[in-house]
């Protein structure tokens, strides 16, 4: 835990900005502060100190000017339509400014901002999925990550899109002061879980398109209604009524995936909605996911999330512990 009690966030703002991206995160560290022993100074700046217009349609009066704005702990930039053609005076604060900050945090397109100003050069980085392409292709220094909803390297953590930036905000407070107070937080805020930030941006019926032909439509939505079935290429082909070789090549034409891949993201996501919503014994929540044996099931977790199967559950189940009493964790007012 770091030996910093008060940390100032500095959240920059601009015309177009992503209300939620700014304010996601914001309500985050206030509700951190709610709880005793914690503390963040929560500060906002645009250029010129103005009202800025975000996408919505909301008007947000910035508490300073960036040129007046303290030093923070954390510098937070958001996303928004107007990272598209960002001002240049904003570029180049950020260029000279943040890397004072002790963290450099981006949410959803913000990222383009700090790869514009030089600040991902050698990083990896992430950004709203639909983003990610235009991250790559615009600036080939960065190491783009596009599935993960977060990424930290080193004093630098960029989020994916939107909401993945209060899950980013929770991860910094747990990285604080301890995941008590951030599983606290996530309660107040009523967050589902606390979503690992290895967790892809789109679960698997997502991320993969869904097929134009009605045999291949049905093969998916037989793989996720039966992910403990035999779903070998093979058998999906035979339900496809197609053989294995047409079935594989039509399967990833009309879907962006190969059928191996969505199997494999189909037993995963069933495997961890056990984890988390049931008491199911590993060994029973891996035959129902169709990975067979516990080990099987604990090699496609370290793999895809970077963690064991017991472990995920310890930290995102519904008997996941939280050692702060009722009374030290956030006010409702």
């Amino acid at each position: 835990m770091a030996d910093v009690k008060q940390r100032t966030v500095l959240v920059v703002l601009f015309d177009g900005v992503q209300s939620l991206d700014a304010t996601g995160p914001m309500e985050v560290f206030a509700g951190a502060s709610r709880s005793p022993g914690v503390s963040y100074d929560l500060r906002t700046a645009s250029l010129d100190g103005g009202p800025v217009r975000s996408t919505g349609g909301l008007t947000l009066m910035p508490d300073s000017r960036l040129a007046d704005a303290p030093a923070p702990h954390t510098l937070l930039v958001p996303g928004g339509h107007g990272t598209r053609a960002p001002l240049p005076e904003l570029t180049a604060w950020l260029r000279e400014h943040a890397p004072s900050a002790r963290r450099l945090v981006s949410v959803c397109t913000g990222a383009l901002l700090l790869a514009r100003a030089g600040l991902l050069d050698g990083h990896r980085a992430t950004t709203h999925w639909s983003y990610c392409e235009q991250l790559a292709r615009d600036y080939p220094d960065v190491r783009v990550e596009p599935e993960p909803i977060f990424v930290r390297d080193g004093k630098l953590a960029t989020s994916a899109g939107v909401t993945a930036g209060i899950d980013l905000a929770l991860a910094l407070v747990e990285e604080d002061h301890g995941p008590d107070i951030a599983l606290n937080v996530a309660r107040h805020l009523v967050m589902f879980l606390r979503r690992p930030g290895n967790q892809a941006q789109f679960s698997a019926q997502l991320s993969a398109r869904t097929a134009r032909r009605e045999p291949l439509r049905e093969v998916q939505h037989w793989i996720t209604q039966h992910p403990d079935a035999d779903l070998g290429v093979e058998a999906l082909a035979a339900r496809a009524r197609l053989s294995p070789r047409h079935f594989a090549r039509a399967f990833r034409s009309e879907t962006g995936t190969t059928p191996g891949r969505y199997v494999d993201r189909v037993r995963l996501e069933h495997a961890r909605r056990l984890l988390e919503d049931t008491e199911d014994g590993v060994e029973r929540v891996a035959r129902a996911s169709g990975y067979g044996t516990p080990e099987a099931m604990r090699r496609a977790f370290v793999k895809a999330l970077a963690t064991a199967p017991a472990e995920y559950r310890r930290r995102f189940g519904v008997l996941a512990p939280s050692a702060v009493p009722a009374t030290a964790g956030p006010r409702a007012d």
